[in-house]
């Protein structure tokens, strides 16, 4: 087993500027000043040619904002930067995850199968905004706001991974009881079941639920995440509590495959468990 992050028990003491990554956004920061300066353009000029507010240009300058992709090419472009920027679009997006996550989201990214079981809430990739950010005010200890729409806007970007092409195949095995709790309100979860419907009827993606009633379950180990790269085998991913860990022991890896199989087998099938989704929306 390759463990990412063990101590994020520490981290969660630091200041956000002092998690890995943010090394980066603080040097794109400077490195953006110092291109908009020699370019003879103010904040706001700058800003206004690029569709942001000065306090947004100011902020990402500080590092104090991680800015998104759309941004870091359309700054290239209007400062004449010839690639500058955008050479570090890559590492700038990592910045955007919690430290404990990053690999899992590079992995993520361009992996040809992703198969997820869910426990403890609708898996990122089937989230909305408002689920996401639910979650996330939430947590404990508090999240500062900044933080918040930063996480946000990083874990709907993933969602991309889905409708890229070639588009991977992608398995989810979802707890009934996830697709009851109210995070939120009601109306939060009514628009999270509707995603999952719409995202559970593409071609690549098959979303099964696990019964309450189902007396066998050979997930009771907890959540994981099975992630096959393009080039290279099958890796495991778990988290719990802010730590993760990256399994990539073959027969590990293999034994935890061969559970989500036995899980899968166990839930209801795709078109009952997407039935199932439209019960549980009536009933709210």
């Amino acid at each position: 087993m390759t463990v990412v992050s063990d101590d994020e028990g520490a981290q969660r003491q630091q200041r956000p500027e002092d998690e890995p990554g943010a090394g980066v956004v603080t040097a794109f920061g400077r490195q953006l000043k110092l291109l908009r300066v020699r370019a003879g353009l103010e904040r706001a000029e700058f800003g206004k040619r690029l569709g942001y507010s000065a306090d947004t240009v100011a902020s990402i300058e500080q590092g104090r904002r991680i800015p998104q992709a759309r941004f870091i090419e359309k700054a290239d472009e209007v400062l004449g930067a010839g690639g500058v920027l955008t050479a570090l679009k890559e590492e700038v997006g990592r910045a955007q995850y919690p430290s404990f996550f990053r690999d899992a989201a590079r992995l993520e990214s361009d992996a040809h199968e992703l198969f997820l079981y869910a426990v403890q809430a609708v898996p990122g990739l089937l989230q909305t905004e408002e689920y996401t950010r639910a979650l996330l005010a939430m947590r404990r200890p508090l999240l500062d706001e900044d933080t918040i729409e930063q996480r946000v806007s990083a874990r709907l970007s993933r969602q991309q991974t889905l409708a890229r092409w070639p588009a991977p195949l992608v398995s989810f095995v979802i707890e009934e009881a996830v697709l009851r709790k109210p995070f939120g309100g009601k109306g939060v979860l009514r628009g999270v079941l509707e995603n999952v419907l719409m995202i559970g009827h593409r071609r690549n993606v098959e979303v099964q639920v696990m019964s309450n009633d189902q007396e066998d379950n050979a997930g009771v180990d907890g959540p994981f995440t099975l992630i096959t790269p393009k080039k290279g085998e099958q890796i495991a991913y778990l988290e719990v509590q802010g730590r993760s860990i990256l399994v990539t022991d073959r027969d590990e890896v293999r034994s935890i495959s061969a559970r989500y199989g036995i899980i899968r087998s166990q839930a209801l099938t795709p078109r009952e468990s997407l039935g199932f989704v439209e019960k549980v929306l009536g009933e709210l």
